[in-house]
């Protein structure tokens, strides 16, 4: 199954004043591809850190996926980070740089600016907003802004695609996860070809549970899911 890191760029979100939607909407897309997600990485706009750390994931998984960072102002450095994670030099793509001077046309200096793409990387056109994205190697730069990578993403999605989705089956049971542990201990036994999480939560009636199952594999899921309902329907109240 292909691999995938996804990296978050930005003071503001290391920060918490700005909340990672991009990481969450991006890992469920991924998900949908058959791309399954090892890590969610938030770093801030510090042009040797984001460097390193995309170097090293670069050389770990099938893609990594970049975001924030893309702008004009001096905390976007996202552009310099990746030129400096495989050692090229920043260089203006003519065509890129001529298409925004166009419809930047109020201050066409500042807009070719986010045409100073990392040396061998192929930009990516964005559909609602100004700076273009880029992918280089196997790593893809996307904007910070939601709509804008979300847009950006669409366009990648033939690419991107590893596969059969990844299906998911969940359930929220109004329990305990002291009175469940044993059925979920029980399943990761006898199936262990999907993954099982629980995430419980309180409120006034009192503690429920989410149940979430998970596989690549709709067999194998379907098999698990007969198995798990019963035993904690058995349980759980």
């Amino acid at each position: 199954m292909s691999r995938a890191a996804i990296v978050t760029v930005g003071n503001e979100l290391v920060s918490g004043d700005v909340e990672n939607t991009n990481g969450s909407w991006l890992a469920r897309r991924l998900a949908g591809l058959g791309v399954e997600v090892d890590l969610i990485a938030v770093l801030p706009d510090v042009i040797e850190q984001v460097a390193s750390f995309v170097r090293e994931q670069a050389a770990a998984a099938d893609a990594v996926l970049v975001t924030g960072g893309l702008g004009g102002t001096p905390d976007d450095v996202t552009r310099e980070a990746i030129a400096a994670a495989f050692g090229v030099p920043q260089v203006e793509q003519p065509e890129v740089a001529d298409r925004l001077r166009a419809r930047f046309h109020r201050d066409p200096e500042y807009a070719a600016r986010w045409a100073q793409l990392p040396e061998g990387s192929r930009a990516l056109e964005n559909p609602l907003g100004g700076a273009p994205g880029f992918a280089i190697g196997n790593v893809y730069v996307l904007p910070g802004l939601p709509a804008e990578m979300e847009a950006m993403f669409e366009t990648l999605v033939a690419e991107l695609r590893a596969g059969t989705p990844i299906g998911c089956w969940r359930r929220t049971y109004r329990t305990t996860e002291s009175r469940i542990v044993g059925v979920l201990e029980a399943m990761v036994e006898r199936h262990p070809g999907v993954v099982v999480g629980s995430y419980p939560s309180f409120d006034e009636g009192g503690s429920e549970v989410e149940i979430v199952v998970k596989s690549a594999d709709a067999d194998l899921l379907a098999s698990a899911v007969a198995w798990l309902e019963p035993e904690l329907e058995g349980v759980a109240g």
